[in-house]
Formats: structure tokens, C-alpha cells, sequence
């Protein structure tokens, strides 16, 4: 678990998994390129990474929903690092509605977010991953190999994730190129109030979470985090076209 010289790009990093992510591989030495909308909570992400790493990240700001925010926060990767070894696909939302309730709109948004900037930034990193031989870990979730109701569109972003990584594991894999994906269940981040959920709803949603979680809990990032990093590293060398469900074994239930 070295990544010493291998440049490293998060999106997402600002909080959440994306930032225990970022703060993993700066324990593990790696150049970060970190991304986020948040500006002030990507200084502090970086400052966090800063005190366990002899190197100071890179802060390239952007919403990667928007095609020329990401093409930007690709040029200034390579621009500061000139290779990259790891892609981390990790910014996602949620935004809950069914059949009868999402509009195209809220529709638009996810996909363009969870799904479609994730195969824009990747395409656009590709070229320099087969001369690194590096790799892509995604980060799914749960959602994207079991179906919950009330979260339609979120789920089929993820369940296409989850296909674009196997596919692209394909493709890449005789160029030396390993595509993997996390598959969190319920993970204590920001994300569920981003996208509406109010304090006393997100609390019941935790508890609940004891339930429909095999090990009785929800998930902590840096649980996420940990399984990231070992895709990404060369204890996972063999691996590839992977979805890792890190979800205390909410994949594997059904009702009884």
C-alpha cells in the first residue's frame, strides 16, 4: 500500500468519502489532485492531508456536471503532475423521488453527475492511465446491484456505474489498465441532506440503517476509504471489472 510518486486524482474530496479518501492516500504518500465545488472545504481536506504527508495537494475546483468544469480539472492535473496513475471517480448525488414523482430534471442531474461525468473525466484520462498502467476505482453503491424504491434515478445511475466499470475493465485490461468499484451501503456523510433530507428524517434513516445492514450498523468513510485505497494499490493487482460491496453485508439480505 505505496503510492509514493503515483499521482492520485479524487472528485469529490471535498467531504465525505472523497475527503477520507484523500487522507488515506496522503498516508500512503501520494501526490493528490483534489476536486470539489466547495472551495473552503477542500482547503481544509488539504490541510488534513498535509499533516500526514510530506506533499501539499493540488486543488483543482469545479463541478464536474458541467463539461468544461471537467475538462479544466483535467488540463490542471496535468498540467501540475504531467501523468496519472490513479482516477477516483468518487462525486455523486442523490435526489429522491419514484416513477409517478422524478421529473426530467431531477433525472438530468443525477445522470449527469453520477454517471455522465464519470465517463467524460474518465475518457479524458484514459491516454495517460495506459502509459502509467494505471487504474480507476469507482464509487458506486449498494444501489447499484440491489433496486430500493424512492430513490429511482439514483439507482440507475449507480446500477450504470457499476456497468461502466466492467466494461471498461474489459476494454483497458490488454493495456494494462484495472477498472474497479466500491459499492458503499448507508455511509454517514452529507450526502442524504445535500439532497433534501432534513436532521430528524437522516437520524430515523441511521437507525433504520441497524436493521437493513447485516452487522447492525451504517458504514464510516474511512471503511470506504480503506477499500478504495486497496483497489487502487498493487496488493489488488489481479483484480479488475470488481464491484466491492462495503456495506455491512446489506447486499447479501433479503425480507424474511
Amino acid at each position: 500500500m505505496n503510492f509514493a510518486g503515483k499521482v492520485v486524482l479524487i472528485t469529490g474530496a471535498s467531504s465525505g468519502i472523497g475527503a477520507a479518501t484523500a487522507i488515506k492516500f496522503a498516508k500512503y504518500g501520494a501526490c493528490l489532485a483534489l476536486n470539489g465545488r466547495n472551495v473552503e472545504n477542500l482547503k481544509k481536506v488539504a490541510a488534513e492531508c498535509s499533516k500526514v504527508s510530506q506533499s501539499q495537494p493540488a486543488l483543482v475546483v469545479g463541478d464536474i456536471a458541467k463539461e468544461a468544469d471537467t475538462q479544466r480539472i483535467w488540463s490542471e492535473t496535468l498540467q501540475q503532475y504531467g501523468k496519472l496513475d490513479v482516477l477516483v471517480n468518487n462525486a455523486g448525488i442523490i435526489e429522491t423521488g419514484t416513477i409517478e414523482t422524478t421529473s426530467l430534471e431531477q433525472y438530468d442531474r443525477v445522470m449527469n453527475t453520477n454517471l455522465r461525468a464519470i465517463y467524460h473525466l474518465t475518457m479524458l484520462a484514459t491516454p495517460e492511465l495506459v502509459k502509467t498502467k494505471g487504474n480507476i476505482v469507482n464509487v458506486s453503491s449498494v444501489n447499484g446491484i440491489r433496486s430500493f424504491p424512492g430513490v429511482l434515478a439514483y439507482n440507475i445511475s449507480k446500477m450504470g456505474v457499476d456497468q461502466f466499470t466492467r466494461c471498461v475493465a474489459l476494454e483497458l485490461a490488454a493495456k494494462g489498465v484495472r477498472v474497479n468499484c466500491v459499492n458503499p451501503g448507508v455511509t454517514v456523510t452529507n450526502l442524504h441532506a445535500r439532497g433534501g433530507m432534513d436532521a430528524e428524517t437522516y437520524k430515523k434513516f441511521l437507525e433504520h440503517s441497524k436493521t437493513t445492514h447485516a452487522l447492525g450498523r451504517p458504514g464510516d468513510v474511512k471503511e470506504v476509504a480503506a477499500a478504495i485505497a486497496f483497489l487502487a494499490s498493487d496488493e489488488a493487482s489481479f483484480s479488475t471489472g470488481v464491484s466491492l460491496p462495503v456495506d455491512g453485508g446489506r447486499h447479501a439480505m433479503c425480507p424474511r
